[in-house]
């Protein structure tokens, strides 16, 4: 890198490279000095292994070099894509009561920001400044404590929400290298229901994983309305941060709202007994509950995506489910609806390759049509099999988990 390409950097950009160049000192050096260094040290960044550095963090057992340069390549594919949403050379003209201006870039073809324009943002999850990064975090922070926003009416906080998706991201591109296809399957407007088998044992890394490939993967970044179990709105903060990222209680007027609004709902039929799973029922795709998912979606003339996930039911192989322990959680929880807890060996998630696949969407049959218990229960039992089959040729093709 040249000494006239160092001057255009910031003080910010210069540290950053000095951390991946490993420059003792950097900390207390001014601009100059930081330049002075970047320039001595004469070689260029990354080139032993390019991206390693910017992919940040220790290395990971399981995971190889060329994985972390390879995410590396997918983070950078992400953000020159989000870059196309946002006109950074034009800020917001919202102002507050005060009087203070918003300060962030404005969405293309529009005089507003993602957080003070038409609401589109609660479905399009566009970044604020146009990328995600800790260094994005000062100027959505502002905006967190001086409260200049309304969340949705389901408690979606699009700051938290960008902040949770920037972190969640070392999980999805460096940790379990998420693979996915299909993903033209989404449509880009419009309510659908997404279906999913479920897995897990410890936490949804699932639901997770589902939405962060819609806004990584997708045209159109848009958000995965994820409906959860009643104990993610039960226990303390983690219900709230449940809301605020976006994720709806599992409730059938909760459901119905978000599809008539036309958003995207995550769903995982399979339950409780799905997420429970004992590591030798492992991607044995159970019943989807009794098809009211289905009913829900012939009631909005929302198209089913069903979506076969490989990797959620391994980070946590569980090596016994346990009735006891379940009855404990009810006694602290007593409108959990959990019948056995599944017990793993590994407190630490395996750093498992993922694979998504988004299948073809199942449309309504005809508008508004009501779908009694019999044709419910048909239409589960054909997405559960079409998802058994997806997941079978997925394994089928796998070489390894890692």
């Amino acid at each position: 890198m040249t000494r006239d390409e160092l001057l255009s950097m910031t003080k910010k950009e210069l540290a950053a490279l000095a951390r991946e160049s490993d420059i003792s000192g950097r900390s207390t050096m001014t601009k100059a000095a930081l330049i002075d260094a970047l320039a001595q040290h004469g070689e260029p960044i990354g080139e032993e292994e390019p991206g390693l550095g910017r992919a940040g963090g220790v290395a990971i057992p399981g995971v190889a070099p060329q994985d972390r340069v390879e995410a590396r390549a997918r983070r950078d594919a992400l953000y020159e894509r989000l870059k196309n949403f946002i006109d950074a050379g034009v800020h917001c003209e919202w102002k507050s009561i005060e009087g203070y201006p918003c300060g962030l870039p404005v969405l293309v073809g529009t005089a507003r920001c993602g957080l003070h324009g038409d609401g589109a943002i609660a479905d399009r999850a566009i970044p604020l400044t146009g990328r995600l990064g800790f260094d994005t975090w000062p100027r959505l922070w502002r905006h967190l404590s001086l409260v200049t926003y309304d969340v949705d009416a389901f408690g979606l906080d699009p700051v938290i929400a960008e902040m949770a998706w920037h972190v969640l991201n070392m999980l999805y591109f460096d940790y379990f290298r998420v693979e996915v296809e299909g993903i033209e399957n989404v449509p880009m407007e419009g309510g659908a229901l997404i279906v999913a088998n479920h897995g897990g044992a410890a936490l949804p890394y699932d639901a997770a994983m589902l939405s962060l490939a819609v806004l990584n993967e997708a045209d159109i970044p848009r958000r995965v309305r994820v409906i959860g179990t009643e104990i993610f709105n039960m226990l303390p903060v983690v219900s709230h941060l449940y809301r605020k990222v976006g994720a709806a209680y599992a409730v059938r007027a909760d459901a119905r709202e978000l599809l008539r609004r036309g958003h995207l709902l995550g769903v995982f039929p399979e339950g409780e007994r799905g997420f429970m799973k004992p590591v030798w029922e492992a991607y044995r795709v159970g019943r989807l509950g009794r098809g009211g998912f289905a009913e829900l979606a012939e009631e909005a003339s929302a198209p089913i995506v069903p979506v076969a996930i490989v990797g959620s039911e391994e980070v946590h192989p569980a090596v016994m489910v346990s009735k006891r322990l379940a009855k404990l959680v009810r006694v602290f929880f007593p409108e959990q609806r959990v019948e056995e807890i599944a017990i793993a060996l590994n407190p630490i998630p395996l750093p498992i390759r993922w694979h998504i696949r988004f299948l073809p969407p199942v449309l309504p049959s005809s508008p508004q049509q009501h779908l009694d218990a019999l044709d419910q229960l048909e239409r589960s039992e054909d997405i559960r099999r079409t998802i058994q089959a997806a997941l079978d040729d997925i394994l089928s093709k796998r070489r390894t988990a890692f």
